[in-house]
């Protein structure tokens, strides 16, 4: 259950005022139809992030060392610190749509989603736990949690939420998740 709730509200958090909300606004704006955008979210969500989680899970296993353990505190700490950058999504960079408002979500919501710091966070979610599909539902879950209401409240939203503070929030749960690894690899910990 850990790595259900710690992955759901990692990627809740910074989701906020990332790149891939951004794109969901302007998804809702351009096609004013949420049903097929919020389902083009959840399976291009749930195809990555399982990708993502594999690979972090995979990682762990082939990689079992205090460094590599290390390694993966590090990264939730530049998480944190990459957090801290706010993204920036420009309606010349929205997809043209072209194949109606599921396809064009379901692509370009997996295509932008590649690199991104949820993804990152994911891949390093499923190298600590180890636990592909807790991870993956709790990313999902993050996700939807994150873009589902900016789909329907769009640019209030943003208007109204201090995305610096959201910002702020989740670079500190980055923070204290990779010090919680050193501590845990260090011994420090029961």
């Amino acid at each position: 259950m850990e790595a259900l709730f710690t992955s759901t509200a990692v990627v809740a958090l910074a989701e906020i005022g990332d790149k891939t909300q951004l794109l969901a606004i302007l998804l809702a704006a351009r096609f004013g139809r949420p049903v097929p955008i919020i389902l083009g979210i959840l399976v291009a969500t749930l195809a990555n992030h399982a990708l993502a989680a594999m690979l972090g899970a995979s990682a762990a296993a082939f990689l079992d060392s205090a460094v590599f353990r290390y390694a993966i505190g590090l990264s939730f700490i530049a998480m944190a610190l990459w957090t801290l950058i706010p993204d920036k999504f420009s309606d010349d960079e929205a997809p043209k749509p072209r194949f109606g408002a599921f396809l064009t979500t379901l692509f370009a919501f997996f295509l932008v989603e590649m690199g991104d710091k949820t993804q990152v966070a994911t891949i390093a979610l499923g190298a600590q736990y180890q636990n592909v599909v807790a991870v993956t539902a709790g990313t999902t879950l993050g996700m939807m949690i994150a873009n589902v209401p900016a789909i329907f409240l769009g640019n209030e939203l943003l208007k109204r939420v201090d995305l610096a503070k959201v910002r702020m929030v989740a670079a500190a749960l980055f923070l204290i998740i990779g010090l919680w690894v050193f501590a845990q690899t260090a011994g420090w910990l029961g």
